[in-house]
């Protein structure tokens, strides 16, 4: 399993080098974790217990989430959860909340314990140090659950092709329901198109070069109009070390 698990790692490094995108399937990322799709049924309940982001209602989308910052080690493949702060994006990043403090309700204990998150952790900083060889890394972590009705889009990146100022940035998909679009877009700086794709099978996890890309998310809407439409998704970014 460890040989594997260093096969998939280089395979994403060298795409993520060549073209600065790469998606890996939910049965190469089930191999690499020793995981089956039972696991991510059970993982996936943490996202019944997520709360309101009030920044993105203020632009009319209705989008729940929590936040949580980790250090990675690499030396010995450690994710340790640090204390809880304001979440806060570089200047040269989304432009909606450039140096803008946002406060976010923490990951649950029971969710920053998870084993399985921490086998992610662990996956998605052997890809960053394959990247960048630091010996420390910062994690952060925030599940996202858009919603959508029949009079109301979800937006899940309402800020449009954005930077989120790290070195990897990477998105797995936990659910789906009722929902059509969400198109996931990729370019490069000069606007390129390297990626479009609708993420539909939960496990299928995005990875980018953030230094070297753009991305975004088209609206969702419901394929049953007296339903609502759900997108769930994990967000994990790793960036060298910073105060916060």
């Amino acid at each position: 399993m460890a040989t594997v698990t260093a096969d998939l790692v280089e395979i994403a490094r060298r795409r993520l080098t060549s073209s600065g995108v790469f998606v890996m399937s939910p049965a190469d990322l089930n191999t690499a974790l020793d995981v089956d799709d039972d696991a991510w049924r059970r993982f996936r309940t943490h996202w019944d217990d997520l709360a309101p982001d009030t920044y993105a209602g203020t632009l009319g989308t209705r989008r729940l989430r929590r936040y949580g910052h980790f250090r990675y080690r690499t030396d010995d493949a450690c994710a340790t959860l640090m204390p809880h702060h304001e979440f806060v994006q570089p200047q040269d990043s989304n432009p909606l909340y450039v140096r803008q403090d946002r406060h976010f309700e923490p990951l649950t204990a029971r969710f920053a314990a998870d084993p399985l998150l921490h086998m992610v952790l662990n996956l998605l900083g052997r890809i960053a140090t394959a990247l960048d060889t630091l010996c420390e890394w910062s994690a952060k972590v925030h599940p996202f659950r858009v919603l959508a009705s029949a009079d109301a889009d979800g937006q899940p990146t309402p800020e449009g092709l954005h930077h989120d100022g790290v070195t990897l940035v990477t998105s797995l998909l936990i659910d789906r329901r009722n929902a059509t679009g969400g198109e996931s877009l990729v370019v490069d700086l000069d606007g390129r198109r390297l990626l479009s794709t609708t993420l539909s099978r939960p496990g299928t996890l995005l990875l980018g070069d953030d230094r070297r890309t753009l991305h975004g998310v088209s609206p969702i809407r419901p394929v049953d109009p007296a339903a609502p439409a759900q997108r769930d998704v994990l967000v994990i970014t790793y960036a060298p070390p910073s105060p916060r």
